[in-house]
């Protein structure tokens, strides 16, 4: 029962799918982030079948475009974009430490924000567009959705918190964090060498790409944060979903 519990506990806060409600408590916390790179399994699976469907109706390659990028939006309902949203808002103030926390927090839109996130989700467009016309490709990105929130995670329990309150505080604090990284690193491995089975070339440029992404926000959330937050936890999973299509992409062009 208590992995039912932390199970449903991850998947009602990370996604916008319908599931049982359970209370918080410090015993269905302990495990729930083990559970994170499950939301993965929809987002994947609904990629898979969103192209199938496409494929048998002859949709175009945009139009499939399109709809992959809202997929995981619809999925997730939008969380980790928000994250994304307020991180960038944030880092676009160059203002001291204290000042982009208090940004993060910040329930405004700001014009950075706005811009960054169309900047996204077109970039989101051309990738999935230049993918459109290789299956491979495609199945290889669909594992690394839990790949991605793998990687998310561990650097939730293994990096310091930048704040003693919030949502990923109270994951993180209840969390038995050397457990769930180990969880999360089998995840991350299982996932990784799916995408590298089922299309080697864009599957190595893929991880690989997520791998850097997850580099570049270590030294991000240390140096512009002192941590990580809900927020830099979000940012962070949209820009690793985003690497690892432009690795499946430039991985592609070898083959």
């Amino acid at each position: 029962m208590l992995w039912i519990e932390s199970f449903f506990v991850a998947l009602s806060t990370y996604s916008a799918l319908p599931a049982p409600q359970f209370e918080w408590n410090e015993r269905n916390m302990k495990y729930a982030l083990c559970f994170f790179p499950a939301v993965g399994l929809f987002c994947g699976g609904g990629l898979f079948g969103w192209y199938a469907l496409c494929s048998v109706v002859g949709a175009s390659d945009f139009f499939f475009a399109a709809g992959a990028v809202c997929l995981p939006l619809l999925i997730t309902g939008g969380i980790h974009m928000d994250g994304y949203i307020d991180t960038v808002d944030a880092l676009s103030s160059h203002q001291p430490r204290e000042r982009k926390l208090e940004i993060l927090k910040d329930s405004h839109c700001g014009a950075f924000a706005v811009i960054y996130c169309g900047v996204y989700l077109l970039l989101s467009l051309g990738l999935f567009y230049e993918l459109a016309g290789r299956p491979g490709a495609i199945a290889a990105l669909c594992p690394l959705y839990c790949f991605s929130r793998a990687l998310s995670g561990i650097c939730a329990v293994r990096l310091p918190n930048a704040r003693k309150n919030g949502m990923l505080s109270a994951y993180t604090q209840s969390a038995e964090k050397r457990a769930t990284a180990a969880v999360l690193a089998v995840v991350a491995a299982l996932s990784g060498a799916a995408a590298l089975l089922l299309a080697p070339l864009p599957g190595v440029g893929a991880v690989l790409a997520g791998l850097g992404a997850m580099v570049f926000y270590r030294r991000m959330a240390l140096a512009q944060f002192g941590g990580v937050t809900g927020d830099t936890s979000g940012f962070f999973l949209q820009i690793c979903e985003l690497a690892c299509m432009a690795g499946a992409w430039a991985g592609g062009l070898f083959v």
